[in-house]
C-alpha cells in the first residue's frame, strides 16, 4: 500500500528535486531550501558523501509533513538500495536499470525509477516490475519522444531528467511524462551559497508546474 502512496505523490508533485552537493550538510541545506519554495519531492543521490545520514536526517524532520516525500538517486546497486531504504528512503533512482536493485525494492515494496533510454530497456524494466521509468539523460531527446515510446508501450510512466527546465516544462508535461527530475539549473544558486535562491528558483518550478495542470 505504502509503494502505492508512494507512487501517488510523486505524480502528484509531479516536479522531483535532483540533490547533488559537496557533502552532507550542504545536501540537507540545499533540500531545506527547495521544500521551502514548496517543492515536495526530493532525490538526494549517492554522489553526495555520506548520503544515508542526510536521508535519514531528512526524513526524520519532514516525517510529520506527509506531501515531503524524500528518495535517494544515482544509486548503482542493491546494496546501495537496501543501505538508503534503511535509512529511510521512500523511493530509488538509479542512473541505469538493474535487476537486483529492482528485486530489492520489490521486496521492501519501494519505487523503483531507473535510467533508460531505449525501448528494451524500457520494456525490461517493466517486466521486473517498475512503476516509473526515467528517461535519462532527458537532454537527448525532445519532449516529442515521448509519444514515440508510448506508441507500442502506451502503459509507460515516463519522468525525463537531465535538461528539464523551466522553459521547456511544459512542453514536458503536455507530451504525455507523469513527472520531471530537476537539478543542475534548481540547485545554481547553492553553489555560491545562496540557499535563498534555490527557494526562489523552487517557487518558480512549483508555480509552472501548477499553471501546466491547470491546462492539461
Amino acid at each position: 500500500m505504502k509503494k502505492i502512496e508512494v507512487l501517488g505523490k510523486l505524480k502528484k508533485i509531479g516536479v522531483i528535486a535532483v540533490v547533488r552537493a559537496a557533502n552532507a550538510d550542504e545536501a540537507i541545506k540545499a533540500s531545506d531550501a527547495i521544500v521551502a519554495g514548496g517543492m515536495k519531492g526530493i532525490e538526494l543521490t549517492f554522489t553526495v558523501p555520506h548520503a544515508e545520514r542526510a536521508i535519514a536526517q531528512l526524513v526524520e524532520k519532514y516525517q510529520g509533513d506527509s506531501e515531503v516525500v524524500i528518495g535517494a538517486g544515482t544509486v548503482l546497486d542493491a546494496v546501495t538500495a537496501r543501505l538508503a531504504i534503511m535509512a529511510g528512503a521512500e523511493f530509488i533512482v538509479s542512473p541505469a536499470f538493474d535487476l537486483a536493485t529492482a528485486e530489492i525494492c520489490n521486496l521492501y515494496q519501494i519505487p523503483y525509477l531507473p535510467g533508460c533510454m531505449t525501448i528494451t530497456e524500457m520494456q525490461t524494466a517493466l517486466k521486473s516490475g517498475v512503476d516509473i521509468i526515467k528517461l535519462f539523460p532527458g537532454n537527448a531527446y525532445e519532449p516529442s519522444i515521448v509519444r514515440a515510446f508510448k506508441a507500442p508501450l502506451p502503459q509507460l510512466n515516463i519522468m525525463p531528467t537531465g535538461g528539464v527546465s523551466l522553459d521547456n516544462l511544459a512542453d514536458w508535461f503536455k507530451a504525455g511524462v507523469v513527472a520531471v527530475g530537476v537539478g543542475g539549473n534548481l540547485l545554481a544558486p547553492a553553489l555560491a551559497g545562496d540557499f535563498a535562491g534555490v527557494t526562489a528558483v523552487a517557487k518558480q518550478y512549483v508555480e509552472k508546474f501548477a499553471e501546466i495542470s491547470g491546462e492539461i
